[in-house]
């Protein structure tokens, strides 16, 4: 597995991250996405995108929906490699005006496990919160993708994945960054792992990309292992980059790679009391982010069969 050390200057990790446009104001996002699809043009970033091939000169008869969608498609496909200037300076206003359009929460703002569930016997529930929300919202100082061993993020477009909505709000240089690792490294991600990038255009100035275990069928010690190591990984990391104090675990391995939500959810718990306890003022919370009533219902079982005590 390759150190930190090994990749931390040719990603520029410590250099806050200059966009090459002001984002722009809601009101230009419109004309932002059809001058990007129009420098595109009718390259493999678009006809591959699963949408339908316009000529530059028919895009303009897109509706404003599918013209964004198209955008997408085009570039959850689209190979790693720098980007024209032009088109840079068009996606970098288009993604930091969309980021300024939404709305973004502050980690330290949200109540912990111990504010939202008094009577909890959780051990570490006073720096750990349950928030269920937009990963990709929080403005934390990092958060964590689950990727693929790849770790070059989803090319199928429109999937429904964390390491899609991750990659398509941070922008292109987020892929760009995490192919010079894995070209430095010369071999896939192992499970258990993970590496760090800057955050782009997202709220969050990191993120942590590791691979959890893959559950088709029953549930085995050795995933625990696996799926633990994962977030040990990730809390390593964080520690070793020096200034990140705050981080944002979205459910590991509980998408498409098959693992049940209530033990995986028992496991995340677990091992981050294990590493608190270890690692004393280290960090000063970690967020447990959860997407669906399911995510969320799968922390709060698995607050009380691991405490024995009710969670709400």
């Amino acid at each position: 597995m390759l150190p930190l050390a090994a990749y931390h200057d040719a990603i520029a990790l410590d250099d806050p991250f200059h966009p090459a446009a002001a984002p722009a104001p809601a009101d230009a996002l419109s004309h932002l996405v059809r001058a990007a699809l129009h420098l595109f043009g009718t390259g493999p970033a678009v006809t591959e995108s699963g949408l339908r091939p316009e000529e530059p000169r028919h895009l303009d008869r897109l509706d404003d929906t599918d013209a964004r969608l198209l955008l997408r498609a085009a570039l959850t496909v689209r190979p790693p490699h720098p980007l024209p200037r032009r088109t840079a300076r068009a996606l970098d206003a288009l993604l930091g005006g969309e980021r300024q359009a939404r709305p973004v929460t502050d980690p330290t703002k949200l109540p912990t496990l111990a504010e939202q569930f008094p009577h909890t016997t959780y051990p570490e529930a006073g720096r750990t919160v349950l928030w269920q929300g937009d990963i990709t919202t929080l403005a934390a100082d990092a958060i964590v993708n689950a990727a693929n061993s790849a770790l070059l993020g989803c090319f199928v477009p429109h999937h429904p994945c964390i390491d899609n909505a991750i990659h398509c709000a941070a922008g292109p240089r987020l892929r760009d960054d995490c192919y010079r690792i894995m070209t430095l490294q010369g071999n896939p991600e192992p499970t258990g792992t993970a590496k760090i990038t800057r955050g782009y255009h997202l709220p969050a100035r990191y993120v942590l990309h590791t691979v959890g275990p893959i559950v088709d069928g029953p549930l085995h010690l050795a995933h625990e292992q696996a799926l633990a190591a994962s977030y040990r990984a990730c809390l390593d990391l964080a520690a070793e980059a020096g200034t990140i104090r705050t981080v944002a675990f979205c459910s590991v391995s509980t998408g498409v790679f098959g693992y049940p939500k209530r033990p995986a959810a028992r496991t995340a718990l677990n091992t981050v009391t294990d590493w608190l306890n270890a690692h004393p003022g280290r960090l000063d919370r970690v967020i447990f982010n959860v997407y669906g009533d399911e995510d969320r219902a799968a922390y709060l079982r698995a607050l009380t069969e691991t405490e024995g005590t009710p969670a709400a």
